[in-house]
């Protein structure tokens, strides 16, 4: 048995989340993000990532596949392009798209590790994503070495702390019109936490960050964003491996959030996957659930009819998007 199939095994022992939806199973009428997993390469192997993601992986989406991302987002009503992987940097279409996205008018989201930026072949992406007006989503595990090295792996702290001074440098995270031609330049961070725990408060870690990173090394940004690590991919392997899984899901369930249900991110949102599936969230990806249609981005772009409204697929690691405030 795979790592996927333990892991969905163990996942369906749990009371189903999918009865505790009620009228929020089905998305919105119209749908506003287009989230899109161009690759799983990434340079770096974190043991958070639910993708799987790492140096090892060669999937990759390709030009036509992007071209039909871009063909269904220009006739289909969304307003955001969020860009995800992997490191998506490493995609050798990523510089393209983002042009291609950029002046198709679409609010253009680029998820990253910042890391990849001091490769070789990668140091220019920070020039390009001011010259272009993106949104750069950092994901920054914690502002001290130790606890950043403990996820992410040995020598990512320094190089993730100097690319945000040099994304501050450029004018990002420094509020409206700060940037290149009076852009204005969106810095956020993402924060994990590093083991089967829910995360702070959010409002309140994020004041602490503001003060931490702009005392100690001069970096500023907008907004941070705490997400609930999800049970399922190499951080839901590593809790089957460590016995932590009924420990982490009972604890996900315990703090179930009504609240959080109509604000869910798969109810505005439609994922592409690197080789063109389409699913309801990147963590549907992650546990292979792919949308209830069975269809590829492909089928969209060909046939404007078929409607993006749908019902959402839900599994056990749904919990980690509705537990305490909500991830999404």
């Amino acid at each position: 048995m795979s790592n996927l199939e333990e892991v969905n095994a163990a996942l369906a022992e749990f009371p189903p989340f999918w009865q505790r939806v009620g009228e929020w199973g089905t998305t919105e009428d119209a749908l506003d993000t287009l989230q899109i997993n161009i690759g799983l390469k990434c340079n770096l192997a974190c043991k958070h990532c639910h993708v799987e993601s790492s140096p090892a992986r060669t999937e990759e989406m390709t030009r036509e596949t992007l071209e039909a991302c871009l063909r269904v987002y220009k006739e289909r009503g969304f307003s955001v392009i969020d860009i995800t992987g992997g490191a998506p940097e490493m995609n050798p279409h990523y510089e393209w798209f983002l042009r291609e996205a950029s002046a198709a008018g679409a609010r253009v989201m680029t998820r990253s590790n910042l890391v990849i930026c001091q490769e070789p072949g990668y140091e220019h992406l920070p020039e390009l994503w001011a010259e272009l007006g993106v949104v750069v989503i950092a994901s920054l595990p914690h502002y001290i070495k130790k606890k950043v090295e403990k996820q992410r792996g040995a020598d990512t702290f320094d190089p993730i702390i100097a690319m945000l001074q040099r994304l501050c440098a450029l004018g990002y995270g420094k509020g409206e019109g700060a940037g290149p031609a009076g852009k204005t330049l969106e810095l956020d961070l993402v924060f994990n936490p590093s083991g089967a725990v829910l995360p702070p408060d959010q409002a309140a870690l994020e004041r602490e960050y503001k003060q931490k990173l702009s005392a100690d090394f001069g970096i500023d940004f907008d907004n941070l964003f705490v997400i609930t690590n999800a049970p399922g991919g190499r951080f839901g392997a590593r809790l089957l491996q460590t016995g932590n899984m009924e420990r982490y899901m009972n604890t996900l369930i315990d703090a179930f959030n009504p609240d959080t249900l109509p604000a869910m991110m798969c109810r505005t949102q439609l994922s592409v996957s690197w080789d063109g599936g389409l699913y309801d969230c990147d963590f549907n990806q992650a546990v292979d659930m792919p949308c209830r249609s069975g269809l590829n981005i492909v089928d969209l772009a060909n046939d404007p009819s078929i409607p993006l409204k749908r019902d959402i697929v839900f599994g056990n690691h749904c919990y980690s998007c509705c537990a305490g405030a909500g991830s999404s």
